[in-house]
Formats: structure tokens, sequence, C-alpha cells
């Protein structure tokens, strides 16, 4: 049923307003079959609406997507049967256990009975919830029913995934679980689309990211590009005796023909834009009898560019949801 393309997703000028809120204002992306793809923002920048669009559950006011080149407008019932979506609220029955609700799942995506009882059972256990599954989900911790919504999605293991903020609400231990699970699913033929608001999911997980603000993509591409995007890596040296501070600030000048900074004593920072002459520096310092103390090289990190391009952190703007955007997104 798929089509043969080497795009999973394809989004151009997507647009979604709520009263006169702008929740999603020009959205292009483009994801590639076979893998991780993250959309990086605080909460109310417009992800989960952007993933609703995509997913057929909002339509767009204005754009075009395709899923495996299908229309999302046009071909919304051959598009829902290529995607699951983890939404950020669980869409299980409290009233049923654990396995029954992952059985209905299945069932309901065409697995036969049998193969649907093994699906669940193998969840279950990857998600270390077997000795609660005949448990109510109305018994279940908090953590317990996100692990069970991320299972529900999962059972039938389409061509392309969408996690909304899959690991909110996780403790560290099942967050590195996630992490597996999620490279799995990528390694065994799916694609992902992930949002997330933590810069280190996107930074370990994602092969390109989109950082998205005020509903609109401010930058793309891959975490070291979106570093790189913000400076180069610096060479931080601490000194044995600052007094030595502003004859190493001259030997930088000299040598790597940049200009050094002090941001407290002993201690002297500088880009590095020619690593290879970093040993003639550190040579030219011995000669002139300059001790170190500490050497190291600090590249740009993710949490830096998000600040550079967007002019916030992301924690700044957690608690700011735009009212109109939806907060709940079912399957």
């Amino acid at each position: 049923m798929s089509r043969d393309t080497d795009w999973a997703v394809e989004a151009h000028g997507l647009v979604k307003t709520f009263g006169a809120s702008r929740a999603v204002d020009g959205v292009d992306l483009s994801v590639r079959t076979g893998t991780i793809y993250g959309v990086l923002g605080p909460n109310g920048a417009g992800k989960t609406t952007t993933i609703s669009m995509l997913a057929t559950l909002l339509r767009p006011d204005a754009g075009s997507a395709t899923i495996f080149g299908h229309d999302v407008q046009k071909e919304a019932q051959v598009v829902r049967q290529l995607i699951g979506v983890t939404a950020q609220f669980a869409s299980v029955d409290e009233r049923l256990s654990a396995t029954e609700n992952l059985v209905i799942f299945g069932r309901l995506l065409g697995l036969g009975r049998a193969e649907a009882k093994r699906k669940s059972a193998e969840l279950l256990e990857e998600f270390a919830l077997t000795e609660a599954a005949t448990r109510p989900i109305s018994k279940f911790s908090g953590g317990m029913r996100r692990r069970l919504d991320l299972a529900a999605s999962l059972i039938a293991q389409p061509p392309l995934i969408f996690l909304d903020e899959p690991t909110t609400g996780l403790d560290p231990r099942t967050r590195a679980q996630m992490y597996d699970t999620i490279r799995r699913l990528v390694a065994t033929g799916s694609t992902v689309l992930l949002t997330t608001q933590y810069l280190d999911e996107a930074d370990q997980l994602a092969d390109r990211i989109a950082v998205i603000d005020s509903g609109k993509v401010v930058a793309e591409g891959t975490s070291n590009e979106l570093k790189a995007s913000v400076g180069e890596s610096s060479l931080q040296l601490r000194l044995s005796d600052p007094a030595d501070v502003e004859d190493t600030r001259r030997a930088i000048a000299s040598v790597l023909g940049v200009e050094a900074t002090t941001s407290e004593p002993g201690r002297v920072t500088a880009p590095m834009t020619n690593p290879d002459a970093v040993t003639d520096l550190f040579i030219t310092l011995r000669e002139a009898g300059i001790r170190l103390t500490e050497m190291s090289v600090q590249k740009p990190t993710l949490d830096e560019a998000f600040l550079t391009l967007t002019g916030h952190g992301v924690a700044e703007t957690t608690e700011a949801r735009d009212a109109s955007e939806p907060e709940r997104v079912s399957a």
C-alpha cells in the first residue's frame, strides 16, 4: 500500500489557526524513510498541532503534506493504515487490564487473536509491565500508564510512528529503555518522528532535528550542524600561575590568530578555528615556562544552539502553552 519513496513525510507550508492564534505558521518538514526525525521546541511551539495534521487528526488551514507519497487530506484512510500515533496522554481503557488493552489494540489493527496475545506479552515484558499484566489500568501509576500507551502504539509496528513527547513522565531508567526501543524500531524497518522538549533526547536519538518555535521552523539539520551554526569549539586552558594570563593570550594571538578571553583568574578561553595549530601553541607555552593545570575542548551544546536560534531556553516556556493549541490527541 505504501508507495516507493525515499521520504516518509513531506510537508510544505502547513498552517493551523485557532481563533486569533496561529498555532502552526508555515511549517516545512522532510523526513527520510528509515530515520529518526526530531521536532524540538517548548510547549506551545506548535509541535503537537503539526503532528496532528500529519496524522490526519486535524485538517490544515493551508499547505500540504504527504506520508509515503499519500496526501494526508485526499488519502486520509490510506495514511491511517501506514502510521501509529502515541500522544501525550494515555488512550487506554482504565477498566481493563494491560493485557486486555493491548490485545484489543492489536485486534483493531488487524492482528489475529494469537498474534495479538503474543505481541502483547512481548511488549509488556519490554516495558517492564509483565507483573502488572492482569491489573486494571486504574491501579497503574502515571509512569506505568505512559509505558502502556507507548506499547499500544507499537503493537503493529507501522511503517511510520509519531511519538509526541514519548518520555514525558518516565524515570531515567525507563527513558533509557524507550530510547533503545525507538532505535530498535528503526533498525527493523520503521521511521520515527518524535517531538520533544528535552534537548538531550533530540541530541541522542534524532538523525535530523527541526527546531520549532512560535509555530515556525527556525532551524533544521543534524545535531552537529545545529551546534556548529552557533560557533566553533573553544579551547579552555587553566594556568598554574594566574599571572601568566596576558602572556598566554599573546601566545594564542600569535600562534592561533584569535583573541582569547578570561572568565576567571587563571582561566583562558579561545575559539578553536585551527585545531592543527593547538600543538604548536602548547610547545610555545612550554618554551615560555607557562604551566597548565587543565586543558579541554568545549563544543557548543544543543542547549546553546536552541538559545541562540529561538532567543530563549526550552525551560523558559514550558508553562506558556497557548490555550488554543489542543493538549490531547488520541489516535
